[in-house]
């Protein structure tokens, strides 16, 4: 999507490899687009922990010829949007802490709603944190645990907390990963040739170090990797599973698989769905760079349309949705995207995104094809109408600013300045993912995990479940 979600993070994790600091380099590198604030290293040599992180993109945070000489055989690396705490270095990751088990260096992915009640009693039995991000609780968490070992407080800190979460452990003696009782973030395990282990939010993170995919980590497991091989045990019971609808489709790389599903191949199935029940008469259809297109395809193969690149994205442009601020998001789409008039002048034109949630994006693309010469612009959404902010790790929190929450289609579809403007319905969305368990709340499905009392809004207003 050009579009304005706040993606998460990213993390990443090796254990068992001399090359440990250049491959967890590259695989954090291929994670790119879930953060793009801050990047970081956590290196393991001869039982030491070093960090290595930095402000802005992962060349620009960290530099691949210092990381190739980098001695260690683990590592973990974490590539930053701040859902909670402020952008700034003290809040980069990974965190280095010294607690009574010794060194941890940790990366976490995901949204705590519990963090800030943590937080206030940590605080209130004499804790102190170094920054604002709540991933600093999980820490702080294992500093107190009354359990003698290292692994059993990480099981009993891990238990007390809520929301969406994947975390990252580095200590001088092995790596740990950890999945939210419900799957709401995801992350994989994963294996090289030479028998190293890797951990990583995506499968896409395994190809670029040459590892192949083994398994997703289950809903409220740990695992925990040393030079004996990869241990696994649960700090909570599974729940419901509650995968984020997003990853699929959204924020995770076309070339990933989620829970066995290629998102390349669910983006395609969502844009045929779309063109069954919401079709238009039209000469071209048109996808919005990079992720919209394969729905775009879709949707192009299932209403018999030709499919072409009517819009061309200048890829030296972070993506916009990741920009801190709404006037930077809006200044980034300006040198994103450009259309091609050859393309679309003189076409009465589809243009397909995958969501749409503020719609500022949506409102400039639809102004750079009338430029370009299209006769007629009619905007397809490859999801439901977003209208309930998410809490678990996507940077939607006021609900004020959720176009779907606060206006019907037609008022959307003037202020964005199509000509029609249609959304996949819920129903075609769980049909297009092809199995259950995942989290729609965002679309007004239900919030898996409870929210915090602040954070609870009245339900979406009168007129939602007609747009669904």
């Amino acid at each position: 999507m050009a579009q304005e979600l706040h993606d998460e993070c990213g993390v990443f994790g090796i254990y068992g490899d001399s090359r440990a600091a250049l491959k967890s380099y590259w695989g954090t590198f291929s994670l790119q687009h879930r953060g793009q604030e801050s990047a970081g290293l956590a290196v393991l040599d001869a039982g030491e922990i070093t960090v290595d992180k930095g402000m802005g993109l992962v060349t620009e945070a960290l530099k691949v010829e210092h990381e190739s000489l980098r001695p260690g055989h683990a590592a973990i690396g974490h590539v930053r949007y701040s859902t909670t705490g402020e952008s700034s270095l003290v809040n980069a990751q990974p965190l280095l802490m010294k607690t009574r088990f010794g060194m941890l260096a940790l990366g976490h992915n995901g949204n705590l709603v519990n963090g800030d009640s943590l937080r206030q009693r940590l605080e209130d039995e004499g804790a102190i944190f170094q920054g604002t991000s709540d991933s600093e609780v999980l820490a702080h968490l294992i500093a107190r645990s009354a359990q003698q070992s290292f692994y059993g407080a990480l099981k009993e800190s891990l238990g007390q907390l809520e929301g969406g979460f994947a975390f990252t452990v580095l200590t001088p003696t092995a790596l740990y990963g950890a999945r939210d009782a419900h799957g709401i973030r995801p992350l994989a395990l994963g294996q090289t040739p030479d028998g190293a282990y890797i951990l990583a939010s995506e499968s896409c993170a395994f190809d670029v170090v040459g590892a192949h995919y083994v398994r997703d980590i289950v809903p409220g497991e740990l695992v925990r990797i040393r030079d004996t091989g990869v241990e696994s045990a649960r700090f909570i019971e599974q729940s419901e599973r509650a995968l984020c609808a997003f990853e699929m489709i959204y924020f995770a790389r076309p070339d990933s698989q989620m829970e066995g599903q290629s998102t390349h191949v669910v983006r395609r199935r969502l844009g045929k769905m779309l063109a069954k029940e919401a079709p238009a008469v039209a000469d071209i259809v048109v996808g919005v760079p990079d992720s919209s297109i394969p729905a775009a395809m879709g949707y192009a193969e299932a209403a018999g349309l030709p499919f072409d690149f009517g819009l061309v994205k200048n890829r030296y442009v972070a993506r916009t949705f990741i920009a801190p601020s709404q006037a930077l998001r809006e200044s980034a789409v300006q040198m994103k995207l450009s259309a091609i008039r050859d393309v679309v002048a003189g076409k009465r034109v589809i243009l397909v995104d995958d969501s749409l949630v503020r719609g500022t994006t949506s409102r400039h693309l639809v102004q750079l094809l009338r430029q370009a010469g299209a006769t007629e612009v009619h905007m397809r959404v490859a999801s439901p109408p977003y209208t309930n902010p998410c809490h678990y790790g996507i940077d939607t929190s006021r609900a004020t600013e959720l176009a779907a929450r606060n206006m019907n289609i037609e008022e959307i579809r003037a202020m964005v300045g199509a000509d029609s403007l249609a959304y996949l319905s819920l129903g075609g969305l769980k049909e297009g993912l092809g199995q259950t368990g995942w989290c729609m709340a965002c679309f007004g499905a239900g919030y898996p995990v409870p929210l915090a009392e602040k954070d609870r809004l009245p339900v979406a207003q009168a007129g939602h479940e007609e747009r669904q």
